[in-house]
Parts: structure tokens; sequence; C-alpha cells
């Protein structure tokens, strides 16, 4: 496995206040990889850290197998950066922009106009003609991609891309993540878990600073899946719901309608405990399948882990 970003023990403290403790992350080459977590968890501060903007306490971060922690200024050769809140020069045009932007690296007049003609048909703003300061969020946020793209970057660093958007302008900017896939390596941080959920295929949850856990989407989904099930019958017996609730399988039970929704013990008991239930009160079964954990439930059931080992 060839790695984009290591951190070894990376620390950052603030006087007393430890804003990141020990992180140790591995982000692989060509992967979108997601930091995940509340604010205050040390999201921004691993991707300042990272981006060079600030120096760490103690600890390396190494970048495609380069060690950047004392020479922070070397960490912008391979590395475009879109902040939270970029800012442009409103009055000109996103091709300008690009062009003027582009204009302070060392490609040829000719290789940078078709740069710029590439990403602007990436982030789908070819066909705007207006100045940047009548774009929406949106426009602006997928601009920024496209000036953090400028110089054909390895390694592209979001810092909660999304976190300002309306619906509309956040699947358009998730869509532009997704295309990138495979053609640079994309480290995002975010509080917003569906959007993780949608574009990222590793990902490290931060809580207090801390690193929790780091892994694949799809491994962090095969490790909490199995615990839930959803039956569709009919509710209104509340017998039967009494005796749900008591069944030692199950950990948790909610009713929406004739859904009902049960977090499970032992999955394979419940399908064959179920059906007997509901034959007992001569209810039907309309539906009843294992549902796949959503990465908001893993995060909580990962917090919740943490609290109990605390």
């Amino acid at each position: 496995m060839s790695l984009a970003v290591e951190t070894i023990s990376l620390t950052k403290r603030y006087g007393r206040k430890v804003a990141l403790d020990g992180l140790n992350l591995q982000v692989e080459e060509g992967s979108i990889f997601g930091l995940l977590g509340p604010n205050g968890a040390g999201k921004t501060t691993t991707i300042k850290l990272i981006t060079g903007l600030r120096k760490p306490t103690t600890g390396k971060i190494i970048l495609f197998g380069e060690d950047i922690s004392r020479l922070p200024n070397q960490a912008g050769r391979d590395l475009g950066y879109l902040s939270e809140r970029p800012s442009f020069y409103g009055w000109m045009t996103a091709r300008e922009y690009l062009s003027f932007v582009g204009s302070f690296g060392r490609m040829p007049g000719r290789e940078l106009r078709m740069r710029v003609d590439y990403l602007l048909n990436l982030v789908s703003l070819h066909r705007v003609r207006e100045p940047i300061r009548s774009f929406s969020r949106g426009m602006r946020q997928r601009l920024g991609i496209a000036q953090a793209l400028i110089n054909n970057p390895k390694l592209l660093v979001l810092d909660e891309p999304a976190s300002a958007l309306d619906p509309l302008g956040r699947k358009e900017l998730l869509e532009t993540i997704k295309a990138l896939r495979g053609g640079v390596t994309i480290l995002l941080s975010t509080h917003i878990l569906s959007d993780a959920e949608t574009v990222c295929d590793y990902v490290c949850i931060l809580h207090q600073g801390k690193m929790l856990a780091q892994e694949s989407v799809s491994s962090l989904r095969t490790r909490y899946s199995g615990r839930k099930i959803e039956l569709e019958t009919t509710p209104e017996n509340e017998e039967f719901l009494l005796k749900l609730r008591r069944a030692e399988w199950v950990e948790d039970l909610k009713k929406d309608g004739g859904i009902l929704t049960l977090k499970v013990r032992d999955v394979s008991r419940a399908e064959i405990e179920i059906p007997s239930l509901l034959s007992e009160f001569s209810l039907p079964l309309k539906k009843m399948e294992e549902k796949e954990p959503t990465l908001e439930e893993i995060f909580l059931e990962v917090l919740k882990e943490e609290d109990a080992g605390a």
C-alpha cells in the first residue's frame, strides 16, 4: 500500500489545551479519505498541520514519503487546499480567476489554457460568464476546488467543503468530488456524516483530539452490521409489542406506523423467533430484512463504546 499521508504520534497543544493527541493517520494514495467528528474534534487542527499552516508540538507528518513536520513550506509542492470559506476577486470571471492563479506556476501558456478549460468543465462552470461576485455559495466552492487543482497536485485537502451549502449545492459539490476519485488523493474534513458516506473510501473518526477508529467505510459497515432488523406488520397489537420489547435478544425497538425497527443482539435468533411471535398473535408478516447501519449510526456506536471504556 502506497501512502499519500502518514502521521506518527501527531500532537498539537495550545497552552494546556490538547487539540490533537497522538494521531496516527494513514491515507492511501488515490483514495477519498474523510476526517469525521463534531466541532472541536480535531479535524481542522489536523488539516492545518498537514497543509503546513501550523507546526506540530510533537510527532511527524509524512507526505508521499517525505517528512515535512519541521519544513511546513515543503507541504505545498504536492498539495492543493480549499478552506471552509475561500476568498476570490469578485470582479473576475471563473476563467479569469483560474488563469490568474495558474500564472504563478510554471505551466506554459497553452498548457495553462487547456488546464483551465478542463477544470471549468470538471466543476460545471464552463458556460458561466458572470463575475464571481454573482456566484452562489455552491458555485464558489466548486470554483475553489478548481483553483486548488490548478497546478495538478497529488493531494487535495478540503476543509468542511459542504458545511454551509443548501441541498442542491451539496449534491453538486459531492458529484464533483466523486468525479475526482482515482485521479488525485482527497483528504476532507466534515461533520456531515451523510456526505462522508456518499464519497469516502476510508474514514477516521476523531473525538476530543483522539482517533477512535480508522478504516474503510465498507469495513465499518461490516463490523457494525447484523444488528438491525426492519419489520413491517400490524403494530396496533400492544401485547405483541410488549412481548417483543421484553425478548432478551431485543436491545431496542422503534415504531413508525407499520414499520418496526429492532436493534438486536442475535440476528439469527431474531429471524427464527419473530415469525413465531407474529403467528402467536395472528399478525401478518409483510416484510422482514436486515438493515445496513448508516455512517451516522456507526459514529454514535463508536462514541458509545469509547464512553463505556473510559
